[in-house]
């Protein structure tokens, strides 16, 4: 059983979508080439989100302040020492798919996967990092704790994943965002590992999309978006999984939601570019009228967009000593820029007065997103209360 779900023939509505996907990314790169103070910060909350809405997904309380101490390889704010270290497991994963993928000589295959698998899950052997599942997988809801989905035999995991690896160099005139959309599906599907198969799936997705060239990969990133529309992606994953290994079924309907969350996710992106030229502005304005010195931009820029700055994260980013940093973030304080919160030890700075009132009206002016495939959610909600109980369609390979 070597067979995997096929990549489906798109209509003008995907091809309009994803010529529109491409202009928006085109743009960022262009606005990111730019030498802009901000840049590195849009980066840092783009991968912290990632990491925060890929564990979410899992059902891992992650907040915007961890994912960052993540990125910024500081300590935990608030997540317990189990949250931390699947954090922590995925953050490797990411910074691994970023680096690699822009290698040349990089070439995804079965080793690849199994070695990103060890890198998510080396912190408990128990579930077996880097190795395949050894029987039978099942997928069970929360909620109701009824099996919504049996993976494949076992006996069949490693042909299948050698098959995935193969599928994504021999697709290599598909577009990316629907090449990636396909090696998410069926890595998913095939469920090849004890635990962490969700967070996989979408780890190879950016991979496949770094991997093709796309500029600023972090960027086209859905996990967030994912993240943030986690019933829909359960909801499109039992519909095209319909309760089974069922590759001979349709995904269309998967790759248009996977265009949908890239489109929503490039319109949030565009947003922030341009609430961060302007807020990067006005920063710059604050800190040369009160006459502090432009490295404080940083701890500025992080609190305007919503984040807890700590003088160890300052201190890292910036290479200043720690008594510089202290000055500089009394200094902030004293002007009314930042607020102080917390004891000695766990203190941090949140935004205040002027830079409060900025980050609030860029916030208000946000434009609203456009859905590129406004029926789309309703019609997977329909099609799946009209699909068969899970079990009932007889697993592909098996008699009917």
């Amino acid at each position: 059983m070597s067979d995997l779900y096929r990549t489906p023939t798109l209509d003008l509505e995907d091809a309009h979508v994803i010529g529109q996907i491409d202009a928006m990314r085109a743009h960022l790169a262009a606005n990111l080439r730019a030498p802009r103070r901000w840049v590195g910060g849009l980066r840092r909350t783009a991968q912290a989100r990632a990491i925060q809405g890929s564990n979410s997904i899992e059902g891992y309380a992650v907040s915007n302040d961890d994912a960052l101490a993540a990125v910024d390889d500081d300590e935990p704010m608030s997540a317990d020492e189990r949250t931390w270290a699947e954090i922590l497991g995925y953050r490797q994963v990411l910074t691994y798919v970023l680096h690699m993928a822009g290698d040349p000589a990089f070439r995804v295959d079965a080793t690849v996967i199994r070695s990103m698998h060890f890198m998510l899950l080396s912190h408990d052997l128990a579930k077996s990092p880097g190795q395949y599942r050894p029987g039978d997988i099942y997928v069970h809801s929360e909620a109701t704790g009824e099996r919504v989905y049996t993976g494949p035999d076992a006996d069949f995991v490693p042909t299948l994943v050698d098959a995935l690896v193969e599928s994504i160099d021999e697709t290599a005139d598909v577009a990316p965002v629907v090449r990636a959309a396909m090696a998410h599906l069926n890595l998913v599907m095939v469920h090849p590992f004890r635990d962490g198969n969700g967070r996989m799936a979408r780890a190879l997705q950016t991979m496949v999309l770094a991997k093709s060239g796309i500029p600023e990969p972090i960027f086209s990133s859905i996990e967030e978006w994912l993240g943030h529309n986690t019933g829909d992606y359960y909801r499109i994953l039992a519909l095209t999984g319909a309760g089974a290994w069922h590759p001979e079924r349709d995904p269309h309907l998967w790759v248009k939601f996977c265009l949908r969350a890239h489109h929503m996710q490039g319109q949030t992106m565009e947003r922030r570019l341009h609430e961060a030229t302007m807020l990067g502005g006005e920063i710059e304005g604050l800190l040369e009228a009160h006459g502090i010195p432009g490295r404080a931009f940083d701890p500025l820029f992080d609190a305007a967009l919503g984040v807890r700055v700590r003088r160890s994260s300052y201190v890292r980013r910036s290479g200043i000593e720690e008594r510089t940093a202290s000055r500089d973030l009394k200094a902030l304080v004293d002007v009314g820029l930042l607020a102080a919160e917390g004891n000695t030890r766990g203190r941090f700075y949140l935004a205040s007065g002027a830079l409060r009132r900025l980050a609030s009206e860029s916030r208000r002016r946000r434009a609203q997103l456009e859905d590129p495939y406004p029926w789309l959610v309703e019609r997977i909600r329909a099609d799946l209360s009209r699909l068969p109980p899970a079990g009932s369609l007889a697993p592909y390979g098996q008699s009917r």
